[in-house]
């Protein structure tokens, strides 16, 4: 029986393996930049807030040389491409993600965001990043050509880092490793309807906050025995969590912070003040009641994807949609968020969402472009098409913000000319063919 067991859950993989394989794009990474590129005639969406009309991009070894209005393309060894009435965004950059961590959701082998525990700083995301799989290519024909896969679970969950979407592993992937740390502010669970019965708790009020306090307090203990670990210099015997907090405390790493609720907000920066840290809010779904706070202690915010259902009967039902904008009119470094892997594809329509409710479009661009690479660290070689820059942009046919006319015709990755076409694409035409040969 137990052999037969073992026989079956060999198949199960296999066969979930043999799966992952079939359906798999066949698309390879593209080479590097060998000559200098120049694109002229597009609006150029800078994502600091400019636009450049009748731009001009030249780019070489895969960094931008100049943006200019009206320029004159260099003579010689150069390769023209002509953008006349199209658009050139930078690339889109997908925060707190899972992305590359999870391939499908129904088979526990391909999931690898989670560890068991509540105090995980030692994991690295990056190391168990997958570039073999198939959703990032279609996140590409959408403009999203960064990511931060996040790991998740517990209070702190481990570090993230910043990957470009077309490599062959995850060395080549990285182009920040290690640049976050993340945890979960604990709270105090919030159930309707009083307690016991099915999706209740079976504790009272009292016995849940008291829980939430506790976990307030190991979260404390953690910290200081991790500061005093720091301080050590170097530790005769080496502790991988304490080890790992070492460069959170320099500032090499951020402290990104789930909170939601105005009153964990304050909480969360406190808690993170006492060991001389700033840190990044993300949720925030709140955030719009303390402003001022925020302001006051130079705090970035990731914010919430707008498509989604306030968390309180008595909020404005339209506060997710207009959260972004109150944040990023008053001032605040604003990144916007999308949960999942499979559905960063509708990231830039999320931004467009925003602009719906009350924020400008370049402004709402910035969200998913030069706002979110400034909190992961990375705004000094990408973010925005700037001269000295990553080459990491798109030409779309309209407005990319725009689901009816976002139509992403080449990208570019630090240069690299990438192959836009996807498993969906292929998908698309087989089924096509299919069945109009069926008709004829």
């Amino acid at each position: 029986m137990h052999t037969n067991m073992k026989t079956y859950l060999l198949s199960l993989a296999f066969s979930a393996t043999s799966l992952m394989s079939f359906a798999q794009a066949n698309i390879s990474p593209a080479k590097k930049q060998s000559k200098t590129i120049a694109i002229s005639g597009a609006t150029v969406h800078v994502g600091n807030g400019n636009v450049i009309e009748n731009g001009t991009i030249i780019f070489s070894n895969g960094k931008i040389v100049s943006v200019t209005a009206n320029g004159q393309v260099p003579q010689g060894d150069v390769a023209q491409i002509s953008a006349n009435g199209k658009h050139i965004y930078p690339g889109f950059i997908a925060a707190t993600t899972n992305l590359g961590l999870t391939e499908i959701e129904a088979v526990k082998a391909t999931l690898d965001f989670q560890e068991i525990g509540d105090f995980n700083a030692h994991i690295r995301s990056i190391v168990a990043y997958n570039t073999d799989s198939k959703v990032p290519a279609t996140l590409r024909s959408n403009g999203v050509l960064m990511a931060q896969p996040t790991p998740q679970g517990g209070i702190i969950s481990g570090s993230s880092s910043v990957v470009q979407l077309d490599a062959w592993n995850w060395e080549d992937a990285a182009l920040r490793k290690d640049d976050a740390m993340h945890m979960t502010w604990p709270v105090t669970p919030r159930f309707r309807g009083g307690f016991g019965g099915f999706g209740r708790p079976q504790l009272s009020p009292e016995a849940l906050a008291e829980r939430t306090a506790n976990s307030i307090n190991q979260l404390n203990s953690f910290f200081a025995e991790a500061k005093a670990y720091a301080n050590l210099g170097k530790p005769e015997v080496i502790n991988t969590r304490f080890e790992a907090m070492k460069r959170v405390f320099s500032g090499e790493e951020k402290l990104f912070i789930t909170a939601d609720s105005q009153k964990d907000i304050v909480a969360a920066v406190n808690f993170a003040k006492k060991y001389g840290i700033t840190p990044v809010i993300t949720g925030a779904d709140e955030a719009y009641l303390v402003i001022d706070f925020l302001k006051e202690n130079n705090i970035s915010l990731v914010v919430k994807q707008p498509h989604a259902l306030p968390n309180n009967n008595d909020d404005d039902v339209n506060m997710p949609y207009k959260n972004a904008a109150i944040l990023a009119n008053a001032g605040l470094n604003v990144a916007l968020s999308i949960d999942g892997y499979w559905q960063q594809r509708n990231l830039p329509f999320m931004a467009g969402t925003v602009t719906a409710w009350g924020l400008d479009k370049e402004k709402a661009l910035s969200t998913i472009t030069l706002n979110a690479a400034k909190v992961m660290g990375v705004d000094k070689t990408t973010g925005s098409i700037e001269t000295g820059k990553d080459a990491t942009f798109f030409i779309s046919a309209g407005d990319a913000l725009d689901m009816r006319t976002n139509k992403v015709e080449q990208a570019f990755i630090q240069g690299r000319d990438i192959n836009l076409d996807n498993l969906h694409k292929q998908l698309d035409k087989k089924f096509s063919d299919k069945y109009a040969a069926e008709k004829k």
